[in-house]
């Protein structure tokens, strides 16, 4: 069965820095694009970041451009979301998810597969 684990969530000072790990089972993850998404207290989910199958293309929600990075390594089926200069703005439970395609748009009706999620709170 398809199954996608968030580790790495938490309390974070803001300034400080998370990475944020999924690792992924049950098919080949070499042939999919991921995302990370987040949904903050009161908000809708929204995209924060994905990647193509072959880590060649990236996507960024705005307000995490510069801060926040997406990597891949298939060999070890894992997907990392790095994030740096944290803002309490970014506080919200984050998830992994497979998706049909990374684009600026149409995150959400790409979703095949959700991770549990994990929290990431940003607070002094």
């Amino acid at each position: 069965q398809v199954q996608l684990v968030e580790s790495g969530g938490g309390l974070v000072q803001p300034g400080g820095s998370q990475r944020l790990s999924c690792t992924a089972s049950g098919f080949t993850l070499n042939l999919y694009s991921m995302g990370w998404f987040r949904q903050a207290p009161g908000k809708e989910r929204e995209g924060v970041s994905c990647i193509s199958s072959s880590g060649g293309s990236t996507y960024y929600l705005d307000s995490v451009k510069g801060r926040f990075t997406i990597s891949r390594d298939n060999a070890k089926k894992t997907v990392y979301l790095q994030m740096n200069s944290l803002k309490p703005e970014d506080t919200g439970v984050y998830y992994c998810a497979r998706i049909a395609w990374c684009a600026a748009h149409g995150m959400h009706t790409a979703v095949n597969n959700w991770g549990q999620g994990t929290q990431v709170t940003v607070s002094s």
